[in-house]
């Protein structure tokens, strides 16, 4: 790979220090290091330059430090399509790696791809004849396999889902596009001191509807032609003020290698109808509006944020045919199953927050009047973890704040009529109820920080089956509504009592030792053989996951959030490596995308169950392979939680 258009970094770039942590150099000493560095070369490219030509040759990787590549297919026209994204961190030239291995002369890979600059990108190039040097070590070979065998499978899923989409559609464009294929670039700017007069007349040149405001190259805020309109024009407001005075500060931002579905859901759920586009160095490198983001087939999305954003008690019951209609659309288009979770947790949020406005609104046209203390109101379940696609029944609890002795029963009477209301709702708009009465219209599921305190306590102590069982669902809560000052407090209380409670956290872990999820990792064939016909994914697979997921979390202090920002937040803490977090997720989605086409399927034929066992017949030959591969990952982190409980 010796293309003529790089050029030599800064000298305040550190590549150095970056590649030092490298998988391909972390275990050396400092001297070999030295000498194999000396044999590299540090790169930059521009912008839009060529990293790599179709039809040259490869003679090296390139480590990149900074900046974004796109890894294209060889085109005669202007534009080509792109096969993947290439991220600090990763490698460019891994495709043509069997020429390394075996020197062929030829390289058939290079006539078929490109690689070009999406941003300015700077890195380390090492020739082949440095990785010949290192390729004697286990650990190298083992990161280029784990590297081909996820490039392998992501290349295998994306030919997939392209040939299933051309079959349905025809010529049409894909319809999982990334928001960089889609934004105004570059978006226009104007700096904070400039006045309001001087951004109108820019706008009217550049024929935009918006412009971002910058302080020394960073955003710091959005105006609009609304924004001209209703803060200028309507208030006489003088035009030869800074701009800074009238614009939207800290405006909502969203990284160019998204997915438009969530750019989209980003843009209906926030009320957004410009998005300023950023890089990984939150760097604005474009914009994208509502108006691009807009089609036809996004009809049943507007239809539910604008009904969920009126909603009157008497309209709960309609809400949930439109979030069905949106569901239906994510599945049709092939959304990753993680996307769909995504963007229904964000519509089901939304209404289970108008369900608790509604219930504290009625309460005070009833008399009660505000609540008399801060509350707090929790999801649990699959809401909780944030993989709720279809209304199943409630699980949720409400906390208050402390009270004194005069108004506890006060309290006692308003919170448990609130709790009523909400379940009340919550019902109406399609939500059962919990058939173990996890919810706040219960009074075991309310109460004061100190009675919750309490309620831990007495868990921790008695830990039998029921409580275990009450805990492992408590321990999947997502704050939705309330005061967010008793959250943290909620949440410093729980953190507590779980380090004083080593011995019932040991317990559930116990209790975890024995529901191990399931060894697929023989042929489907050996498994029918064996008389195992069929997985129940919810029992077996996903109940154990998350338990497994909330006790390795609750070790490190981790109380709270969706099962993917559980896993982040592991990564985040190194409790996780960026490889196994990365794994967990793929994990997570190709089990998640099975159950939801299963239990969408049984909907529509009239089956209302909560079935959840899945027949290996009725799997395809990739989703055979997917849930083999996602059970694996998913087991070894329930080892990893037992071996932390010396289990």
């Amino acid at each position: 790979m010796t293309p003529k258009t790089h050029e030599t970094p800064p000298n305040d770039y550190d590549i150095r220090g970056n590649v030092r942590s490298h998988t391909l150099f972390s275990e050396l000493n400092e001297q070999v290091f030295n000498q194999l560095y000396k044999d590299c070369e540090e790169r930059m490219y521009r912008e839009g330059v060529m990293i790599a030509h179709a039809k040259k040759r490869r003679e090296g990787i390139f480590i990149i430090t900074e900046g974004m590549a796109e890894v294209c297919a060889a085109s005669e026209g202007e534009t080509s399509e792109v096969l993947e994204v290439v991220q600090p961190g990763e490698l460019l030239g891994l495709g043509s790696l069997s020429n390394f291995l075996d020197n062929r002369a030829e390289d058939d890979y290079a006539y078929m791809v490109e690689i070009k600059a999406v941003e300015r990108v700077v890195g380390l190039f090492v020739p082949y004849h440095v990785l010949s040097q290192l390729w004697s070590e286990a650990y190298i070979r083992e990161y280029f396999l784990h590297q081909t065998v996820m490039r392998l499978k992501d290349v295998y899923v994306s030919l997939a889902e392209q040939v299933k989409l051309a079959h349905e559609w025809g010529e049409s464009e894909p319809f999982i596009k990334r928001v960089q294929d889609m934004m105004t670039q570059p978006a226009l700017t104007i700096a904070n001191t400039q006045t309001i007069k001087q951004a109108a007349q820019k706008m009217i040149e550049h024929q935009s509807s918006s412009i971002l405001i910058m302080e020394d190259e960073k955003l710091i805020g959005i105006v609009t032609e609304k924004d001209l309109v209703s803060r200028v024009v309507m208030k006489n407001h003088p035009t030869e003020q800074p701009v800074a005075e009238i614009m939207t500060r800290d405006p909502h931002t969203i990284n160019r290698v998204d997915y438009y579905y969530k750019a989209m859901s980003e843009s209906l759920l926030h009320g957004i109808k410009h998005l300023p586009v950023t890089n990984d160095r939150e760097q604005v490198v474009g914009i994208i509006t509502l108006s691009d983001l807009v089609r036809n087939k996004n009809q049943p999305m507007f239809s539910a944020i604008e009904k969920i954003d009126r909603l009157q008690i008497d309209d709960l019951s309609s809400i949930k045919t439109e979030i069905y209609n949106v569901l239906a659309v994510l599945l049709n288009d092939q959304v990753p199953a993680l996307h769909i979770l995504d963007v229904l947790t964000e519509l089901y949020d939304r209404l289970s927050v108008r369900a608790v406005e509604l219930a504290v609104a009625s309460l005070k046209e009833a008399g009660e009047g505000d609540p008399p203390v801060s509350f707090a109101w929790y999801q649990m379940g699959s809401a909780g973890r944030g993989e709720q696609f279809l209304l199943t029944d409630q699980d949720h609890f409400l906390v208050y704040d402390h009270v004194s002795q005069a108004q506890s029963e006060r309290a006692q009477d308003y919170f448990a009529k609130l709790g009523k209301r909400i379940m009340e709702n919550l019902e109406q708009a399609g939500f059962t109820r919990c058939p173990g009465f996890m919810m706040a219209s219960e009074e075991k599921w309310r109460g004061s920080l100190s009675t919750w305190q309490e309620r831990l306590r007495r868990w921790a102590v008695r830990s039998t089956p029921d409580t275990l069982l009450l805990a492992e669902n408590f321990f999947s809560f997502r704050k939705l509504y309330g005061a967010e000052p008793l959250h943290e407090a909620f949440k410093s209380m729980v953190i507590n009592e779980m380090n004083r409670s080593r011995i019932f956290m040991y317990r559930l872990a116990q209790n975890e030792n024995e529901t191990l999820i399931p060894r697929l990792d023989q042929p489907i064939r050996s498994l029918l053989n064996l008389e195992r016909k069929q997985i129940d994914l919810k029992k077996e697979v996903l109940f154990p996951f998350h338990h497994a997921l909330q006790l390795l979390s609750l070790t490190h202090q981790i109380v709270e959030g969706t099962t993917v920002e559980k896993i982040d937040h592991l990564n985040d803490k190194n409790i996780l490596s960026d490889w196994t977090a990365e794994d967990l997720k793929h994990a997570l989605s190709g089990v998640m995308a099975i159950y939801i086409r299963h239990k969408w399927e049984r909907l529509n034929q009239g089956d209302l169950s909560s079935e959840s066992v899945v027949m290996f017949t009725h799997l395809s030959g990739r989703e055979k392979d997917t849930l083999i591969r996602a059970l694996k990952e998913m087991r070894e982190m329930q080892s990893r939680m037992l071996r932390e409980f010396s289990l």
